[in-house]
């Protein structure tokens, strides 16, 4: 029996041909000091940006399975940078999307969500317990109650999350002859889990190097307030694949920053705390490791950063000072034997759901 795919009122398919293909560059700015050059994938400039793939996935996943009919709403939680790719993607597959920010969530980022006709919902307090992602988990939890057919990707802990980046570790296979180490900023934990399966089998040695940052719970450090959005979490996300990664890095906001601006002077090709914060460890990367072929991605451009990052008053008030970022990091045996305030490395990864014997 033969059927016939029914396209959902107002889809627009033809978008998803705008879906990925992003090139790389070397980069070989002082980030702080001189170093070989990295190759950086440049993810901002696809359309919806990085996580562009893994809303689609998400969206076709429950589609395929019957989770999410033709035209239902889909309701997610976000920083930002999925809220974009959620938007493209419902307008390519056909869905109403339904996003929950909080009071945090950069202006121009609220507006350009609305001007790609999400409703955006948005929390005014942090949780006492998960902070910001609890609290807006909250919120999403009664949307759903209030949309009847509505559909939440849950992209934290969702494999197909992870799915969509497999056609970003194809095109880093046809664009690079050989990688060494690879180096994630690590959030929900997707794109990292989604790209180093794939890349191992074609160089099975491939270290992993995941950047996280100051404050945030993943890897095991106490969870704090952070100022730094895109990157880390108050909360411990499934998709972390915890026994791929080598090391662990968490990055500070001061780290960030200057690596941002130092990009955007040197490199032209900048973004904002992700991009900042994983192409100082891939520099530091590049130039421990004498003669090693490193590869980072940046997840996205600088423009949603222009009033944070790149923003004197901003920096100034918050206490950044670019000048005194660390240019290396401080060692720990474990995440659990001191409390990351700056840049520090660590070569023990664990689950923080299963904790390391003897430790607190």
């Amino acid at each position: 029996m033969t059927t016939t795919a029914v396209r959902p009122p107002g889809a627009r398919p033809e978008l998803l041909a705008l879906l990925g293909r992003t090139p790389v560059v070397r980069i070989t700015t002082d980030l702080p000091g001189a170093h070989p050059g990295f190759w950086a994938k440049l993810e901002g400039l696809a359309a919806g940006g990085m996580k562009a793939r893994a809303a689609v996935s998400m969206l076709l996943g429950a589609r395929e399975r019957g989770e999410l009919l033709p035209g239902a709403p889909v309701v997610e939680s976000t920083s930002g940078t999925l809220g974009i790719g959620l938007a493209f993607a419902g307008q390519a597959l056909g869905h109403p999307i339904v996003l929950v920010g909080d009071s945090e969530l950069e202006p121009p980022v609220r507006q350009l969500l609305r001007a790609h006709g999400v409703r955006l919902e948005i929390v005014e307090h942090p949780a006492l317990q998960g902070g910001w992602q609890a609290a807006r988990l909250a919120r999403l939890k009664d949307l759903l109650a209030e949309l009847p057919g509505a559909y939440w990707p849950d992209q934290y802990n969702n494999p197909d999350n992870t799915a969509g980046y497999a056609s970003l570790a194809a095109e880093l296979v046809a664009q690079l002859d050989h990688l060494d180490i690879l180096v994630c900023s690590v959030g929900t934990g997707g794109h990292s889990a989604g790209i180093i399966g794939p890349l191992r089998r074609n160089w099975p040695a491939l270290r992993l190097v995941g950047v996280d940052a100051t404050g945030s719970t993943i890897f095991g450090q106490p969870a704090r307030p952070r100022l730094m959005r895109g990157l880390g979490s108050s909360i411990h996300p499934r998709n972390v694949a915890y026994d791929a990664f080598d090391e662990v890095h968490w990055i500070g906001p001061a780290e960030a920053v200057d690596s941002c601006r130092r990009l955007a002077r040197g490199s032209f090709v900048s973004g904002g705390w992700s991009t900042g914060a994983a192409a100082r460890v891939a520099a530091w990367a590049a130039r421990v490791h004498a003669g090693a072929v490193v590869a980072t991605v940046f997840p996205d451009g600088p423009h949603r950063y222009l009033g944070t990052v790149y923003d004197d008053a901003f920096t100034t008030a918050h206490g950044l000072d670019p000048h005194t970022a660390a240019d290396r990091p401080v060692e720990i045996p474990d995440p659990y034997a001191a409390e990351a305030t700056g840049w520090v490395r660590c070569t023990r990864i664990t689950d923080p759901l299963t904790p390391l014997k003897g430790t607190a």
